[in-house]
């Protein structure tokens, strides 16, 4: 079965509220279950490896929804998007006597799904249409914005998503693996193929941009109501 691509509203260059809640559990148990699920895959990319059809599906379908998402940060077509994740697939499942026993396979396989995307990008001339969702605080108080406000943030969530579509596709891929795919620091650095302390520098800059964008744009906005 191909890949559907996702809704694109499915978060912000804002971080949640609940990033640092603790979860329930205690940490042995996490760690138990996380090597477990570790020892799962690396079966799963040995059986795969030699073409065992069951382990390969199983693979597509864990990684599907990630791997169209990335794809689709950079392309902006839903169609382009399952078509760069599918052949993504296909590429990494050929390399996989090359993929290092030990590494976590996520950033490896997104790594090679934004490249396809990339090359396709380029060779089809397309702009990416990056789709985040700002994420807007509850009014004081819990009671439901009246008209003006929320024309006011429908007007901001447009002024984000044009700044954003503005940005450079490595500018939106940082930005979306941070706040829309939430990655860990180090499966970003792997997915980008970059050092791990690399990865603050460039969503600094990105974030830097998408801001200087939106300031520039209000200033624009201010000149152009001060000409009319």
């Amino acid at each position: 079965m191909a890949p559907r691509a996702p809704s694109p509203d499915r978060a912000s260059p804002v971080p949640p509220d609940g990033d640092n809640a603790p979860v329930a559990g205690s940490s042995g148990d996490a760690a138990a279950r996380d090597a477990q699920a570790g020892a799962h895959e690396t079966e799963l990319i040995e059986r795969a490896r030699v073409g065992e059809s069951a382990a390969i599906e199983e693979l597509v379908t864990t990684y599907q929804d990630l791997a169209v998402r990335t794809a689709y940060v950079i392309v902006g077509d839903p169609d382009e998007a399952n078509d760069a994740a599918q052949e993504g697939f296909v590429k990494a499942f050929r390399a996989l006597s090359g993929f290092r026993d030990g590494a976590p396979f996520r950033p490896w396989l997104l790594r090679i799904v934004a490249n396809e995307a990339i090359n396709r990008r380029r060779a089809a001339q397309r702009r990416a249409d990056l789709r985040l969702r700002v994420a807007t605080a509850d009014p004081v108080g819990g009671s439901p914005p009246g008209p003006e406000e929320s024309a006011l943030g429908a007007e901001r969530r447009a002024e984000l998503l044009l700044a954003v579509n503005a940005l450079r596709p490595e500018d939106r891929l940082v930005i979306a693996y941070r706040y829309w795919l939430e990655l860990p620091e180090a499966e970003m650095a792997e997915a980008l193929g970059v050092a791990r302390g690399t990865v603050k520098s460039r969503l600094s800059r990105a974030l830097g941009r998408l801001r200087l964008s939106l300031e520039t744009g209000h200033a624009a906005g201010r000149e152009g109501s001060g000409d009319a």
